[in-house]
């Protein structure tokens, strides 16, 4: 096992620092930069590689590395590594499936009860000595129907947090998973009933061409009027334009938001953390969203909701997990070829 040698790519010195505190005893290099021709000489005789994204593991890097017998990326997507060449030089690849699931569904809580219970503006005015309760009414969660759009990983989350504040659940997902709806108590519904019912909507979808402007000018007119609208998840799934129509006509009540629309295609939460990650903007879906920053009843938070000190070291342990399965000839976690 000490001969073993593992090369980690685009790590940050605290991720360095833990990473040799639970991988003792073996041979470990570290590289703050992603995988470059000059910085692959130096690892020519690796066994394992663990990069992030922006490494590009293709057919020419894998053929350089002979001795290389499994990648273990710190992401959930893995489109940046050739699974066609690994398939056929016998290398394994192991991805981290889940970590932030709990922590995004606690966030959307966060922005639901900053939003119920007025909390922004009671800070704002309490900090400037005014303990006035003029205009701060709130309102309970308990007997609400929450929609939630997507019922995997953290769509479950935010449903049993949900159930254990007494909301009335209402889901939409195209595979649905009727076991677990009737265990936890909810029952699954067609996305325009869950927007005519719900009085608070929360957004868990991936992005992709279906969800694409999910929320748009059309499907606003199914919602009820005076709802509640929280996207912790892509921007790109509601129109900009139907947010700020929605708040105009009173359809929309308040949003919480987390991501906005004219963010760059975002692959992996992790990425907003590295010194790699830009960002190319719409100019028109700018200005709106500094519209919507400037709304009262909005709260905007900087895509944060993955953010958490546990989330990032779960990355970490996952990916210490999958080394040492695969150092016990028991991998776990691999991706399936194509």
């Amino acid at each position: 096992m000490k001969k073993l040698k593992i090369a980690f790519f685009e790590v940050e010195s605290w991720e360095i620092d833990y990473l040799k505190s639970q991988l003792k005893g073996l041979n470990l290099i570290f590289f703050k930069d992603k995988l470059t021709p000059q910085n692959l000489k130096k690892i020519s005789d690796i066994n394992v590689l663990s990069p992030f994204i922006y490494s590009t593991i293709d057919k020419k890097n894998i053929n350089s590395l002979k001795f290389l017998r499994y990648i273990a990326t710190r992401s959930t997507g893995f489109d940046h590594i050739d699974l066609k060449t690994c398939k056929h030089q016998d290398i394994l690849v192991s991805n981290v499936p889940t970590y932030g699931e709990n922590t995004v569904a606690e966030h959307t809580f966060a922005l639901i009860l900053a939003l119920s219970r007025k909390i922004c503006f009671s800070w704002e005015r309490t900090r400037l000595g005014n303990f006035s309760l003029e205009n701060l009414r709130g309102f309970d969660l308990k007997g609400k129907f929450l929609g939630v759009v997507g019922v995997g990983n953290i769509g479950r989350h935010v449903i049993r947090i949900a159930k254990g504040l007494k909301m009335n659940i209402l889901a939409f997902d195209i595979k649905k998973d009727q076991k677990f709806a009737k265990k936890i108590g909810f029952k699954y519904v067609s996305l325009d009933y869950l927007f005519k019912n719900s009085d608070i909507i929360t957004l868990h979808a991936p992005y992709n061409r279906a969800t694409h402007h999910l929320i748009n000018l059309k499907t606003l007119k199914l919602f009820k009027k005076g709802c509640y609208l929280i996207n912790t998840a892509r921007g790109g799934i509601c129109d900009t334009t139907a947010l700020l129509r929605g708040l105009k006509q009173g359809i929309f009540t308040g949003l919480g938001l987390d991501v906005l629309e004219e963010e760059s295609f975002i692959r992996e939460e992790r990425e907003l953390l590295t010194s790699s990650f830009k960002k190319t903007c719409d100019l028109k879906t700018v200005l709106e969203n500094h519209i919507l920053i400037n709304q009262p009843n909005v709260i905007i938070t900087p895509h944060n909701a993955f953010n958490s000190k546990e989330a990032l070291t779960r990355i970490l342990d996952t990916t210490i997990e999958n080394i040492k399965a695969f150092i016990k000839n028991k991998p776990i976690n691999l991706v399936k070829y194509r």
